[in-house]
């Protein structure tokens, strides 16, 4: 009855059918393909019993992906372990030409039972959702982005160039207002892109008053703040990286958040030869991303600016403090970089890079804090 005590399963999920694998624990525990079963939660269900009734433990596992996270907290309200693995660390047999549903899932099954998946983690229902909103500001900003480039197409195939420096604000849009064209074709198309900008910016600023609403009962809410009296991050900003990183306390360690945003040199060597090359841009883009746009702050002296200081003085004062190192080390270390002949792109994410050590900092501190108060 040993084959009857645990069984590992893989799930090679899609739109609308699951293929389920089974691998039976033990070097030579047997591999079989279940089959294929709807990916409605009734289904789901009615396959975990049939699994229960034979086997003592059940351990199941599927792939990151478009599916979201749904049926891995089915599973786990069923009492069963699952786990996502992430995609980029599957390993692959380099000579597999073949890939189907069927081999998809056994092979989960079996690298589930050998130990060689890595988890992702997981968020909860509430965190996924502000992630969700988060990912919504970031596409309409993009949009918004689209919409003007038109905009200056047109006025540029016309010999219309802007006298002023910085596009886009109150004078901008009073001289785009004021412009006297040749043709009434070339106003009215000039005036529907404008339509269409305006309409763009407007969802941008729905979205964010949407993201400041949803702050006050965020599990991460109290980290914003504190990240905020960092220099080149802004409550935006802020939403942005922890919605996609996640609790940042559950890395041990700085390098491991770097290695994880993908930050760290890629490395090929062999005997005695080192080789390091780019960065891995491992992990997620998003929150990498954001903190290289943040890197980009720091080229200029270290100092509070007034627009800052206010979000500044909100933070608590650890924040603050590390706040106030990062900015003095790194704005010194952007401008030694540069000396000594680095491109400002490659220094930007060497920036970044220190820059997620100090933000670990932040979140360590202020996880901290109700421990310390309480103990007081």
């Amino acid at each position: 009855m040993a084959h009857h005590t645990e069984v590992f399963i893989g799930i090679d999920t899609s739109k609308l059918r699951n293929a389920v694998a089974i691998a039976e624990a033990g070097r030579n525990g047997k591999v079989r393909y279940f089959g294929e079963i709807d990916t409605s939660e009734a289904a789901t269900k009615k396959l975990i019993a049939s699994l229960a009734s034979k086997y003592r433990k059940l351990t199941f596992c599927y792939e990151a992906g478009p599916t979201g996270y749904g049926l891995q907290r089915l599973i786990e309200s069923l009492g069963h372990s699952c786990i996502v693995a992430a995609p980029s660390l599957i390993p692959k047999k380099a000579g597999d030409r073949i890939k189907t549903n069927r081999r998809d899932a056994e092979g989960l099954a079996r690298l589930l039972r050998a130990g060689e998946l890595t988890a992702v983690w997981v968020p909860d229902a509430r965190h996924e959702a502000m992630r969700e909103l988060a990912r919504a500001r970031d596409t309409a900003r993009q949009d918004l982005t689209r919409k003007r480039q038109p905009v200056s197409s047109l006025l540029l195939r016309m010999g219309l160039h802007y006298p002023g420096i910085k596009t886009w604000g109150a004078r901008h849009r009073s001289w785009l207002a004021n412009l006297k064209l040749e043709h009434a074709e070339q106003r009215f198309v000039l005036e529907e892109l404008l339509v269409a900008e305006r309409q763009a910016g407007e969802r941008v600023g729905r979205i964010e008053q949407a993201i400041r609403d949803a702050l006050g009962d965020w599990s991460l809410r109290d980290i914003v703040p504190a990240l905020m009296a960092m220099r080149g991050i802004d409550m935006i900003s802020a939403v942005t990286i922890l919605a996609e990183i996640g609790d940042l306390t559950r890395f041990a360690n700085p390098r491991q958040l770097m290695a994880y945003l993908g930050l760290v040199p890629s490395e090929r060597s062999t005997g005695d030869a080192v080789r390091r090359g780019p960065i891995t841009k491992a992990g997620n883009g998003r929150a990498r991303r954001a903190l290289v746009e943040a890197a980009w702050a720091y080229r200029h002296p270290a100092r509070v600016g007034f627009e800052k200081q206010a979000a500044v003085a909100a933070a608590p004062r650890p924040a603050r403090e590390i706040a106030w190192k990062a900015q003095v080390r790194l704005c010194k270390r952007f401008r030694a970089l540069t000396r000594n002949g680095k491109k400002s792109t490659v220094v930007a994410i060497a920036i970044a890079r220190e820059l997620a050590a100090f933000i670990w900092a932040i979140a360590q501190e202020v996880e901290a804090a109700p421990a310390n108060t309480s103990s007081l």
